[in-house]
């Protein structure tokens, strides 16, 4: 990950696109298997006495797995309409509370936690602070666990992006982020530690890692949808982004059946606080 303080900022920035689409985002979005929560709580010790924080909530999908274990969650998610879906959605919960904020400006009011989780959002979090706040918020033996979908495919799968990579360069040539999906076998192989983002230096001891196999099913319109909900779409221009998905799901529908796969790895990384 870059250190440019600028590109630091635009990728925050966009971060928050997600809160134009809460209702779509919470829709068409893979949420995680129980096996990777009950892994978590099994890795951790968490159980219905463990105050949890939850950074980057979202619409409360991995929220509404948390709290189904009993732990009292305090989640935290910058997009006022983002998080008022997310109290709408865990109504339901004792113990569960939205707070608006970023985590890098949330007021923690002195409050500690048993375990930091982060779904989809830790990479939204400036490094240079995130990590440090972790440490500071969470109880001696505490643990910080990032959860993830990585997209991937399988040799000899259909799969969609190489079915519409003409589409992806006739609406919008060039982009450098176009690509197929990583070969599972060789995300398996190769994606160790914290991932993508920056580590935690000597604040978090060593990464445990845990893989489970998930697959989401679509049409074409579904599909389209599910495409509406990803920051890679997202950034760009509606007069781009709208026939471009138009293309795309009228190729689903002629050339797949009207069938599309979207395969994933869910990913939990878990580290425990050093010191």
């Amino acid at each position: 990950m870059t250190d440019d303080p600028q590109t630091r900022r635009n990728q925050r920035e966009l971060g928050r696109v997600f809160n134009d689409v809460p209702e779509l985002y919470d829709r068409v979005r893979p949420g995680y298997p129980d096996e990777l929560f009950a892994d978590l709580a099994a890795i951790t010790g968490m159980d219905e006495r463990s105050p949890v924080l939850e950074v980057g909530c979202g619409t409360g999908q991995a929220t509404r797995s948390l709290a189904a274990l009993g732990c009292q969650v305090t989640a935290v998610e910058p997009g006022a309409d983002m998080a008022a879906l997310a109290r709408r959605r865990i109504a339901a919960f004792r113990d569960v509370e939205v707070e608006t904020s970023t985590f890098e400006e949330w007021d923690d009011r002195g409050r500690r936690f048993d375990v930091l989780v982060a779904a989809s959002s830790w990479h939204w979090v400036d490094p240079s602070i995130g990590w440090q706040r972790a440490h500071d918020v969470l109880h001696p033996g505490g643990w910080t666990a990032l959860l993830g979908n990585v997209v991937v495919r399988r040799p000899g799968e259909p799969e969609v992006y190489a079915e519409t990579a003409d589409l992806h360069e006739r609406f919008c040539p060039g982009n450098p982020d176009w690509g197929h999906p990583p070969l599972e076998d060789d995300v398996r192989a190769t994606d160790e530690g914290w991932g993508l983002v920056d580590g935690p230096g000597e604040l978090f001891g060593p990464v445990i890692v845990r893989r489970y196999p998930t697959v989401q099913w679509f049409d074409g319109d579904g599909f389209a949808d599910h495409l509406r909900s990803l920051s890679l779409y997202r950034k760009l221009d509606p007069d781009v982004r709208e026939p471009l998905l138009d293309a795309i799901a009228e190729r689903i529908r002629t050339r797949m059946d009207d069938r599309a796969s979207r395969r994933y790895l869910s990913v939990l990384r878990v580290g425990q606080r050093a010191g």
